[in-house]
């Protein structure tokens, strides 16, 4: 799809004009006035540039891009005025953060040389955003994985965070998604330095003493020290900081964070609760009753997208395999222990390429049972020929 432009003003024989002048080789749209171009951009966004004038009645050029910085940071924002003034053209830089600042009239050539550099730009931004972002969740899906070698009880509950916080983040349509899915992710890495055993018990909601419980507490703040030297995770590290705090606490302490981190550390707190809920023991129905019980614990919209989400359809079914039958995408149904009682892979752990090696290194160690019990997808009968 080509790279849109949007181009804002209050004059509409002026937007006639730079679609007259442009449409040959960009892609322009238009939007009368500051109101109708957020509503534009809401719903047929993202541009690749927005081109603002600067005086428009309702809301100035430089309160309107500002409004774009903060609602499409990777759209490239450009000034557009006939009345230069130092005021004007210092506020639309610092609020706004625009790439040019163009003067009224502006020939064809200075306009196109000016669109080109911001589509360039856009380019730029969104390739090394796209790289840091894939290269990032990449780095720390292989480091969760071999963590939860570890403390297999700690991190098998992960993928199912992740799961529901993936389906909240987006039926919210929130921006920079990888964030939330980071944090869910990394959600438990702070779990490392428990007792597995103790890990076992807290989720089975037995009653801990005071030590335990204090110990299980303070895997959030854990998980922030081994978060706080890698570059990016400083949003993801405050969700995880704060993903025991209520709603209502988090709408007094958290004025400084962006509204979507704040609602990402809402999203956390009820996908965690609702998974030790179904942890231990509570259907679904159940588990979303208990969250609303809690009232302002928990984030009712968030609670409400929980609620949506559907138990394991009928299509999958359980099985006996082999461990050497072991493949990606089966989930085991019972833990796996040693014959001596270690947990080797907890309940309700998916199957990944680093399990199934575990798994047959312990058994050709003879330290395991050949057998385990696996949910899969169905086997569809072989039609008649």
């Amino acid at each position: 799809m080509s790279e849109k432009i949007l181009f804002v003003d209050d004059e509409p024989a002026a937007l006639d004009g730079y679609r007259r002048l442009l449409h040959k080789a960009f892609t322009v749209e238009t939007a009368v006035g500051a109101p109708q171009a957020l509503q534009t951009i809401a719903e047929n966004g993202p541009y690749a540039v927005v081109i603002s004038d600067m005086r428009m009645p309702e809301m100035d050029g430089a309160d309107f891009l500002a409004m774009v910085r903060e609602a499409a940071p990777d759209t490239v924002r450009i000034a557009i005025t006939g009345y230069a003034d130092i005021e004007t053209a210092s506020r639309a830089v610092n609020a706004g953060n625009i790439f040019r600042f163009l003067s009224k009239p502006c020939e064809k050539e200075t306009l196109s040389a000016a669109l080109n550099a911001a589509l360039e730009q856009h380019r730029l931004v969104t390739a090394e955003k796209e790289l840091l972002e894939k290269t990032l969740s990449g780095c720390v899906h292989v480091l969760t994985e071999m963590l939860s070698l570890v403390n297999p009880a700690a991190f098998s509950h992960t993928s199912k965070i992740h799961s529901n916080v993936q389906h909240i983040v987006a039926k919210l349509n929130l921006t920079s998604p990888w964030r939330f899915e980071v944090a869910a992710m990394l959600s438990l890495i702070g779990c490392v330095t428990l007792d597995p055993d103790l890990m076992e018990a807290a989720y089975a909601g037995q009653k801990l003493s005071l030590e335990d419980q204090a110990r299980f507490d303070s895997h959030p703040s854990v998980a922030v020290k081994l978060l706080a030297n890698i570059p990016r995770l400083e949003h993801v590290s405050w969700m995880i900081a704060n993903q025991q705090a209520s709603a209502a606490s988090l709408l007094t302490t958290s004025h400084k964070q962006p509204s979507d981190v704040v609602i990402g550390a809402n999203i956390l707190h009820a996908s965690m609760a609702y998974e030790r809920a179904l942890a231990q023991g509570s259907t679904h129905e159940q588990a979303m009753r208990l969250l609303r019980a809690k009232g302002a614990q928990f984030n009712s919209t968030v609670v409400d997208l929980l609620e949506e989400i559907q138990p394991a359809a009928g299509d999958q079914e359980v099985r006996v395999c082999s461990i050497h039958d072991l493949h990606p995408g089966m989930i085991l149904r019972e833990e796996v222990r040693t014959h001596n009682g270690m947990l080797v892979v907890a309940k309700g752990q998916e199957i990944t390429y680093l399990l199934s090696i575990r798994l047959k290194n312990f058994h050709a160690r003879q330290a395991i049972a050949d057998k385990v019990v696996v949910l899969m997808p169905r086997l569809k009968p072989v039609a008649a020929s």
